[in-house]
């Protein structure tokens, strides 16, 4: 019989990173679960405080990369600043104030929400879900958590003269400028170039790359393209996310921090100094992402009781605290 090849062995790109144990989940004083993956956390000056699993491997950032990809929008003549320039760089929750900026947004460029390109969904915020579903609302675009990422891309395209149509398309003049600013952030060329939840391309680097890019937003001068993404990061952390998001309570945990969150347990943070940490749990979950990365940003001297509450994931029984998801294997 012929032998069967398995793709992991011969095509880098499917070959698994070495990643390690990063959090245990205790039930009762039963490890019940699991989660590795990959970590690091770099110092101001870019040396590795934490090193675990496999930085270095490539993976796809998902949504961890759109303020990098805001910085290019910027570079690009994007014309936002605020609180629409920070919903440009979110997965939001598709709150009422959300989907009303990516409207504003789309307006600016004599858009409407017909040319969003991103796979219609219903909101992420549980409140807002409810009333679409009670008023009969079919999933739409607007209310996908990528809006505002789709929205700023048509209106870059407006203001350049580029095609609207295709702008998804990584050959796209759009894309192809996103690539070359997240890898000049990364400090490394894009590895992959994959196809997002919404869509768009999803492009792939390693963690350390990414790491990099974060310190160069959370570090950079307030008038640049960088500088203003994490301006308005930092300053309007529920058009991020939204209400009860991860990333949203972590930017307003940890001020000056920046920071965002991608699919597939991704996340990305740098604090003012430069400092930066960055996770992939290897099995897509994000319950230990903000365990890991509040120990991680500890290792960095960012600590503190909001910080702590957050990092506490409690594991229940009939209601009852009967355990936590702890971090476990953060070495150097």
């Amino acid at each position: 019989m012929p032998q069967r090849t398995d793709p992991a062995r011969t095509d880098p790109a499917r070959t698994p990173p070495a990643h390690e144990v990063l959090a245990v989940v205790v039930r009762s004083g039963v490890v019940e679960s699991v989660h590795a993956g990959s970590a690091l956390a770099l110092a101001p000056g870019g040396g590795d405080v934490v090193r675990t699993g496999d930085p270095d491997a490539t993976v796809l950032p998902r949504s961890a990369l759109k303020p990098l990809q805001a910085v290019g929008l910027l570079r690009a003549g994007l014309p936002l600043d605020g609180e629409l320039l920070a919903l440009a760089a979110a997965s939001h929750n598709g709150e009422r104030f959300h989907t009303d900026g990516a409207r504003r947004v789309l307006a600016q460029a004599g858009l409407g929400v017909e040319a969003l390109g991103n796979t219609p969904d219903l909101p992420l915020d549980a409140v807002e879900r409810t009333a679409w579903e009670r008023a009969g609302r079919a999933p739409s675009s607007l209310a996908q958590n990528c809006s505002g990422k789709h929205a700023a891309m048509l209106l870059t395209c407006a203001v350049n003269g580029w095609p609207l149509d295709g702008y998804r398309h990584p050959d796209h003049p759009l894309q192809a400028h996103l690539a070359a600013t997240v890898g000049d952030l990364a400090g490394e060329p894009v590895r992959v170039t994959a196809v997002d939840g919404c869509g768009a391309p999803a492009f792939g680097l390693s963690l350390r790359g990414l790491a990099r890019a974060f310190a160069r937003l959370a570090t950079a001068p307030a008038g640049e393209p960088e500088g203003r993404v994490a301006a308005a990061v930092r300053t309007h952390p529920a058009w991020v996310g939204g209400t009860g998001h991860a990333v949203t309570g972590l930017l307003r945990a940890c001020p000056g921090l920046i920071a965002k969150d991608g699919a597939e347990g991704v996340f990305a943070a740098a604090l003012p100094d430069g400092g930066a940490v960055v996770v992939k749990i290897a099995d897509g979950s994000s319950r230990a992402l903000l365990p890991v990365v509040i120990a991680l940003l500890a290792r960095l001297g960012a600590a503190g009781p909001a910080l702590d509450a957050l990092a506490d994931v409690p594991v229940l029984g009939h209601g009852e605290r009967v355990g936590a998801v702890e971090v476990a294997g953060l070495g150097t």
